[in-house]
């Protein structure tokens, strides 16, 4: 795959890059370790200053980095200037938060009374240089929820960006050089996905976190295990959005929109799933259905947009092929289902809602990765759970009820990482992110997030 800027919104090449060569990585992996050996002996406050200098300077670019990644990948302009903000908020917490995060623990003395120390403490060390295999959906957040805790943690970083965001990917390592971080701390590779493995295996490389498609995931995990290093993987999601009788159908149905069309669709948290309960389901549908048709499709630079182009020619071909197949086995199309008539040039999709989807279509177990909606009839609360589990995936889940029955059994009883009752999801740097099933394992954000790449060691210490 060429590593290239081509804009979704029109079909063009922007920009071309030559990847780095095997000198280049070989630099880049030895700067890295270099770098750990110093780096790792530095205080909380003196990677909190650096953090912070680095999140002054990219609220300083919000706008020029906004357009970078709306060129790249498509998704509204409005968008990419709160993705850079949220980068930010996440930085100065993760700055403000990061000491305490990881401060020594100290059992109770009655607990290890019998261990024979005069003292236990656990303490969390750094682990190393940790590669980052990062996708394009969310070209700055995704990177910088991992960046920011692995560097206030004391790890250096080597980012094997998405193919298609190699601006963004250069401006993060550019980024981090300005705000003073010694050469080292973190580093780009200009290098494809078949350069990751080569790596990943280098016994410089400590862990590895991957945010990307199961195949993906497979690889990573694959080669990883193969090493004996850690890994935190982030998949693929087909969250369901659940509506019981008792739910606030109006704002039910304005956050159905933004959860299914927010980043043009193409977010793994992204609601994909629309279970409702029989008793409002035609009420939720007929109001979903005109909501979702109502949402202006064009070009991502113009401030009215709501939905932009898909990020590549084949994220588009793909849920064509999702659609076309549900359509042939039955799915009835409420709204969309086509590309929109006008925008020929870019890899634009239509808002679309399926209903009448069986089992034996591919869209009932595959995700959906762009602005289709699929519904769902249920009959009571023991079919809205079975159904909303009926996936391989476990990411997060949306509920909508004024039950506090019906929420103790979806909590109870979801399959997934994350439950937001009467919200949409979202990730929050204090607020642990991850799934279960073949969404992946591991932890992002807060302080489960911070430790994953930290050596958990116990320290035990005799009397004199």
């Amino acid at each position: 795959m060429p590593i290239a800027t081509v804009n979704p919104a029109t079909g063009e090449t922007v920009r071309t890059f030559e990847p780095m060569g095997a000198e280049a990585v070989e630099r880049c992996l030895d700067d890295a370790v270099r770098a750990f050996a110093a780096y790792r002996t530095t205080g909380f406050a003196e990677r909190a200053e650096l953090l912070l200098r680095a999140a002054d300077l990219l609220e300083a670019d919000n706008e020029d980095i906004a357009r970078t990644m709306t060129e790249e990948m498509g998704k509204p302009l409005a968008a990419a200037r709160a993705e850079a903000a949220k980068c930010v908020k996440a930085m100065r917490w993760y700055a403000a938060n990061a000491e305490s995060l990881l401060a020594d623990e100290v059992p109770d003395p009655a607990d290890v009374r019998d261990s024979g120390a005069a003292s236990v403490r656990t303490r969390y060390r750094p682990l190393g240089v940790v590669l980052a295999v990062m996708p394009w959906n969310f070209p700055l957040w995704q990177v910088m929820r991992f960046a920011a805790p692995a560097l206030m943690a004391g790890n250096t970083g080597l980012l094997k960006h998405a193919s298609n965001v190699p601006q963004t990917a250069l401006y993060l390592d550019g980024l981090f050089e300005r705000a003073g971080y010694p050469r080292g701390c973190f580093q780009t590779l200009l290098i494809g996905s078949g350069g990751v493995e080569a790596v990943l295996r280098d016994p410089r490389v400590a862990a590895a976190t991957l945010t990307g498609s199961e195949p993906a995931g497979r690889a990573v995990a694959a080669a990883a295990g193969d090493e004996v290093k850690k890994t935190v993987l982030e998949l693929g999601g087909s969250d369901p959005f659940v509506v019981m009788p008792s739910a606030d159908l109006e704002r039910a149905v304005r956050t159905a929109v933004t959860a299914r069309v927010q980043n043009n669709g193409q977010s793994c948290i992204a609601a994909k799933r629309f279970i409702v309960h029989a008793d409002v389901y035609d009420g939720f549908a007929e109001r979903f259905r005109a909501a979702m048709a109502a949402l202006s499709v064009g070009d991502p630079m113009l401030e009215g947009t709501d939905v932009g182009p898909l990020a590549t020619e084949k994220g588009r071909a793909d849920l064509e092929e999702l659609v076309d197949d549900a359509v042939a086995a039955g799915a009835e199309v409420l709204c969309g289902g086509r590309r929109p008539p006008g925008l020929e040039r870019g890899w634009y999709y239509e808002p679309t809602v399926l209903a009448g989807i069986t089992p034996g279509m591919r869209i009932d177990q595959e995700e959906t990765f762009g602005p289709v909606a699929t519904l769902y009839r249920v009959a009571d609360l023991d079919e809205a759970v079975e159904r909303a589990n009926h996936t391989p995936f476990g990411l997060s889940s949306n509920v909508w009820t004024r039950s506090e029955e019906d929420v103790d059994r979806f909590v109870r009883d979801l399959e997934a990482g994350g439950i937001y009752v009467n919200g949409m999801t979202a990730s929050h740097p204090a607020l642990p992110f991850g799934g279960v099933k073949r969404s992946g394992y591991g932890r992002e954000l807060s302080g489960h997030g911070i430790r994953e790449f930290c050596n958990v060691t116990t320290v035990w210490q005799a009397a004199d």
